[in-house]
Formats: C-alpha cells, structure tokens, sequence
C-alpha cells in the first residue's frame, strides 16, 4: 500500500516522478504528491485523488533534477489533499509507506518541542522527528539510524533535506528498491516504477539506510558501516504489464490466463510426475500442511486443502494470515507452512513467516514478485510467474497459485503412493490442454454479458456450493463484491438450513456452482430450496452436470464449461467468476481496475 519514487540525475525529475507514480497507482490512489528542488527550494505540488488531478496542475516550468513523490492509499487521516505526501517540516522533506504505530506518543513529545501539524497522518509527525533529531545533530546517517531506533512500526521512506542535494532511504518491512541507472539513480517501492529507465536494482534490507545521488549509491547497515549490495537486473516483460488494446488491466489479466499456466508449467519442464517431483522441494517428509494467506491467496489455499487432503491423504489447515500471526498455532516440528502471496510482500503474511521460522518450523512460498521478502526469507520458494499484475482485483496470480498448489497434491499424493503414477501423468497430461479450456471459457462473452445484466442491479447476491465448489465460491463471491461493491456472501450449500436461507427473497440472485461429481446432488438439493424461495439461480457448471438436468427447472440461466477432472475444473470455475465480476462492474460503469477504499499490495496491517 502506497507507492514511492524518487529521482535524481540530469533529466527532468518532475517527468520521472509522474512516470513513475501512474506505474504504482495500483498500491494507492486516494491522493499523489510530488516534491522537487528548484533553485535549492523545495517545491511542493500534491492533490486529492488521481495521479492525472496532479499531472494537470504541475507547473512545467519547474524544471529540476531532484525530487521524492508518492501515490496514497489513506491510513492515518481521510483521503484529503492536506494529508496528501510528501510532508514537510522545518528542514527535512519525506514520502512514507507504511504506519507509524507510536505517532501519538512521539506527537505529545513534538508538541511540547513547539511543532504544529496541519495534517492528520502519522507521516507528518515522523517527518517532524525526522527534523528534530536533525536539529540536534547534523549527521544525516545518525540522524536516520536514531529515528529507526525511535519508530515503530513498518516504513519505507524518502527523504530530502533542504541543505543537501541527495537522496536518503531507510526501511524497515516496507518494501523499497534503488534503481540504478547510468548517470542517474532512484527509488521505487516496486520495480515497474522506473523499469522504463532501468533494470537494474538493489534489495533496501530491512533496518539499511541509503544516501543516493545521480553517480554513486552508498548503503549502510544499522551499525553504520558501509556494506556492498548485489545489483540486481529485472528479466521481466513490462509489456506484459500494459493494457495492449484491453478496456481494463483486469480484463487483460484474465486473458493472460492461458499463457501464465503454460509459462507456469514449463518452469517445471515435466511430462511425467518423477520429472516433477525433482524439480519440486522435498514435500513428502511432513505430516501436516498450514496454508496461510490473506483474501485471493487464502481462497487459493481452501482450493489446495481439499485436493491435497484428497490425493495426498494429509491433514492441511488453511489460515487467514492476520488471524493465524496473534493466535496459538498448534503446528508439530514436522509440519509445512505454506506462505501465499502475490506480492511477497503482504505485512500479515510475512509477519506469519517470521512467527513460524521463530518456531523452527519449515516454510514454503508460493510467491509471485522475484526476490521479494517472503521469497527471500522462508526456506523454499516456488514462483508462479505471473508476470507484473497491476489490476487490485487479482485474477491471473490467484489462478496461478491454485494450479501451484495442484501440482503440490500431485507430487506429495505421488510420493505418499496415495495416487498411481498412471493416474498422476494422466493429470499432467491434460493441462496441456488447460490452456486452450481456459480460452474456450474466455470467448463465453454473450454468457456473462447476460448473467451482468440480470444481477447488477441487484443489492445482495449469494454463492452457495460444497467442497471444492464452495471455496470457488468464497473466491468469485470476494471478486464481485470488491469491484462491483453489490453486497455478495458465499455459503456452504449444507448450510443454508441453519439459518441463511432465511435471507433469500423473490429474485435474490444466488450462484450455484456444482462440479464437484461425488456430491452434486446434494448441492443440486439445496439449489432447489433456494429456487423454491424464489431465488433467481445462475447455474455454474460443466457439461456431465448441465446434460443430467437439461429438462429441470431449478435454474434460471447456466454457465457451462467443460468436464475434464478434479484439477482442471477449478481453474475454469475461476475464469468464469472472474469474468462475470469483470462484467458486472462494467455494467456498472466503475473503475474496475482500482476499485474505491483498496490497493494491491497490502504492506500495512
């Protein structure tokens, strides 16, 4: 959450800045601010809103080689211009990701020190420390190190100072990189900031503290010596990030489905279940799994329990990550937590990490972002190369962390002898054709076009499904109510006699997914007391299902993909969920890409 870039070098900052700031929009668009110096003043220029309400108000005449600027997703204060980064005060200039835990205590002290804000955001009072401790001691690296040691919390910031004409950076759990150009240098929260000016990088570490100008980048740890950091260089395909022709990032993301499964599988190379288990991590010496994440990538996680519990016969528990980081985990010394995240940077999660590593139990990533924190810091990782994606709504990456988790049940089912390796190849097999499934689900236009126009208008909107169909469920229920913001619950098909039922009405939209063959009809049951309530019944299925009640009347309209087995049926349900959201949304006329009050990439509890 929130984004951060900062210049310096011979060309235009102002440019750079606003370049950089539209490609981190999607951590945060509630305001955007940019600071430069101009004739050794800072000049500061923010507005509430998009990154394009500030772009149109930049006085191009500023020209300068220097500055800090920031994209906001609100915390600390409403989404007002006034609370708008970067803050100044006195001497010191900062754009902040992350929160500031201990603001109200350190504000008390400030106060009596004769400092005044005029925001309502913890970022204002860190600057006003920031300025404080300069005050004392003109050391800039001391000053930063002491503000580190005073700070709670996690943060990354920029900082400029109005006698200097550098860059200083510091972190501690927030994420921030330093672009390394020629000539020139940066910072960024996320490579896509500056890749259009360069791939090469370095990793901030946590508690590292960097002085940045246009030649030389000098990084330091917590002891204040010097230290040498590897250059790293981005492999990555920004175009792959750009909307190519499509309305919305979401729907563009989607389309990348079928490519991000095969790019997915051939990192791999495996035809057969030995090749894969190889190229896997040692899975099969645990005796219980905890999978951990936080929205999308805990859905993914309720998808992998039930195959893993099936086809490998071991227990898995699926934890919400800001749960699981404050309770009593009761995981044995020969247990696997899985850390779920697109970003690899989610602040619950990675705080669940370090719980656990603390514990000495082993960790696995399923991560999306190289080199990212939870990459580096659990013991494996398995990247689902996703390829950069911008819209908030995931899409793509979630699908990609189900078929992750899918070639785990495959490996660990496989080594267990709990499946044959005959019924094992079969399945690698057939996601050769996963691609061209998924492509046949995406050309359904006129299907979920007319599923959007039936519930759009609509205030509350059911998902009802069992097993594997319910955790598809909670998936395609979270995606419709976070970019159409229509109220949208999912419940477990068995449940709804014990009380939700009571909510149906005379339309009440109510989405049915059956896939799941070994329990359809018990689900087909409930669908039809809910239709005998009046409900109007999207019926999401595969074509073994649809042929068995072609001639019945507990539906109102059907989506049908096609039946292959237990491992490719998920993936298409997804696609067709996330499409109908798509849809829904568009029929709204919303921003579908940055849906009000969210961001991608949450840094902060």
């Amino acid at each position: 959450m929130c984004g951060i870039v900062g210049y310096i070098g011979n060309n235009n900052a102002s440019e750079i800045l606003i370049n950089g700031l539209k490609r981190l929009e999607y951590r945060g668009y509630d305001s955007s601010g940019i600071a430069v110096i101009v004739n050794g003043k800072v000049e500061i220029t923010k507005k509430e809103g998009r990154i394009k309400n500030l772009e149109d108000c930049l006085d191009t005449n500023n020209i300068s080689n220097i500055g800090i600027g920031h994209t906001r997703w609100a915390t600390h204060g409403g989404a007002t211009e006034n609370n708008a980064h970067p803050h100044k005060v006195g001497s010191v200039t900062i754009v902040h990701n992350g929160i500031i835990e201990n603001y109200e205590e350190l504000k008390t002290d400030l106060v009596k020190k004769g400092y005044e804000f005029k925001s309502s955001t913890d970022t204002e009072i860190a600057c006003a420390l920031f300025d404080s401790l300069y005050q004392d001691n003109k050391d800039k690296l001391e000053v930063l190190k002491k503000a580190n040691k005073t700070l709670k919390g996690s943060y990354a910031f920029g900082i400029i100072f109005d006698d200097d004409q550098n860059i200083y950076a510091m972190r501690k759990d927030s994420p921030l990189i330093i672009g390394v150009g020629e000539n020139e240098n940066f910072i960024a929260s996320d490579v896509p900031a500056i890749v259009n000016y360069t791939n090469k990088y370095i990793l901030l570490e946590k508690n590292e503290y960097a002085i940045i100008n246009q030649n030389d980048i000098s990084i330091y740890n917590d002891d204040s010596s010097k230290i040498n950091k590897e250059v790293l260089v981005y492999d990555g395909d920004i175009e792959v990030a750009m909307k190519k022709g499509y309305d919305h990032f979401m729907i563009k993301e989607i389309n990348d489905e079928p490519d991000v499964f095969k790019d997915l599988l051939n990192q791999f190379n495996a035809n057969d279940i030995e090749k894969l288990v190889k190229k896997m991590p040692k899975l099969n010496q645990y005796d219980s799994i905890t999978i951990i994440g936080c929205g999308s990538a805990y859905h993914a996680g309720l998808v992998g329990k039930v195959l893993i519990e099936k086809y490998a016969n071991i227990p898995v528990n699926v934890e919400i990550a800001s749960e699981y980081r404050y309770k009593n985990n009761f995981n044995s010394k020969n247990s696997l937590s899985i850390l779920i995240s697109q970003s690899g940077e989610t602040a619950d999660t990675l705080a669940a990490l370090r719980k656990d590593k603390e514990k000495n139990i082993d960790t696995l990533g399923i991560i999306n972002t190289v080199s990212s924190s939870i990459a580096r810091e659990a013991n494996d990782v398995l990247y689902i190369k996703a390829g950069p994606e911008i819209s908030v709504a995931t899409t793509k990456a979630y699908s990609a962390q189900v078929l992750m988790l899918e070639l785990i049940a495959l490996v660990i089912g496989y080594q267990n002898k709990t499946i044959s390796k005959k019924t094992a190849n079969d399945i690698i097999a057939s996601f050769q054709e996963l691609g061209d499934l998924v492509k046949d689900v995406i050309n359904k236009t006129d299907e979920c076009k007319k599923i959007a126009q039936q519930v759009y208008e609509k205030n509350n909107i059911f998902f009802i499904g069992r097993q594997i169909d319910y955790s598809l469920c909670m998936e395609g229920s979270l995606k419709l109510k976070e970019i159409s913001y229509i109220h949208s619950e999912a419940y477990a098909a068995g449940e709804l006699k014990h009380g939700t039922i009571s909510l149906i009405e005379e339309r009440t939209p109510v989405f049915a997914i059956v896939t799941d063959l070994e329990i359809e009809e018990k689900t087909i049951s409930n669908i039809k007391e809910v239709k005998a309530r009046g409900a109007n019944v999207i019926f999401i299925t595969n074509d073994e299902v649809s042929k068995k009640y072609e001639k019945s009347d507990f539906y109102n309209t059907k989506f049908v993909t096609l039946n292959k087995n237990e491992f490719i049926n998920p993936l298409l349900t997804a696609t067709a969920m996330q499409l109908i959201a798509y849809y829904v949304a568009k029929e709204k006329g919303l921003d579908i890409d940055k849906p009000r009050n969210l961001a991608k990439s949450v840094t902060v509890e």
